[in-house]
């Protein structure tokens, strides 16, 4: 790989603000991952990433962390192969510490609270919007740092810069309505949070994403 490709790469570019940004980024994996760890447990759906993988951890040996990495990585092939430009310290990031994330606070639920704890409906139903809150704000600090998105992120703007006569809405829906469908088909959950995802996550980033230029100027 030449000097002029290694440029292209988000994560050897220093934009404004650049150690700012980082410490957004590395917060915002944190709470994701702090987040997703309650939403598994909770058991209400996850978004279609997740869906995927849990299905995939659910069959086979291995943690959720471990799959998660190996399925990113997978995608990250493909963006590595179209477009350089969309890989940055966010992408790394979000592929190898959110799923691990995730499992260390899962093996910590398993030991503070008691057995049967998140079998409770009336629990999860109580958790379900703070946890939820948890996970959308730290999903959009990570995002808003603008270091590069995880795989799974990236690839629809790739192929939609291929496909320039298919709006990117479709080519989005179309992405997560694959790994939704094929995640439930192996036996990942789909529920409330799924929908709630769905239609929060994008006003929640554009929110945050206001409130936090103030520390990117």
């Amino acid at each position: 790989m030449g000097k002029r490709q290694l440029m292209k790469i988000a994560c050897f570019a220093r934009p404004p603000k650049f150690w700012t940004r980082m410490v957004m980024m590395l917060i915002g994996v944190l709470v994701q991952g702090f987040g997703l760890s309650l939403l598994i447990q909770i058991d209400l759906g996850t978004d279609p990433w997740t869906c995927f993988v849990m299905g995939i951890s659910n069959r086979l040996p291995l943690t959720y962390g471990t799959w998660q990495l190996i399925c990113a990585a997978v995608l990250f092939v493909f963006v590595v192969i179209f477009d350089l430009g969309k890989i940055g310290f966010g992408t790394i990031g979000n592929m190898v510490c959110v799923g691990y994330i995730a499992d260390f606070f899962g093996f910590i639920w398993s030991k503070v609270f008691p057995a049967g704890f998140f079998d409770s409906p009336l629990v999860c139903w109580l958790l379900l919007l703070p946890v939820l809150a948890v996970f959308i704000s730290g999903a959009s600090a990570y995002l808003c740092a603008d270091l590069g998105g995880s795989p799974y992120d990236v690839l629809p703007f790739i192929i939609s810069a291929r496909l320039p006569r298919v709006p990117f809405k479709v080519i989005r829906i179309a992405w997560d309505t694959a790994f939704l469908v094929l995640g439930f088909a192996i036996g990942g959950t789909v529920g409330i949070v799924t929908i709630l995802i769905a239609f929060f996550l994008g006003p929640a980033i554009s929110w945050f994403k206001a409130r936090l230029a103030v520390f990117l100027r």
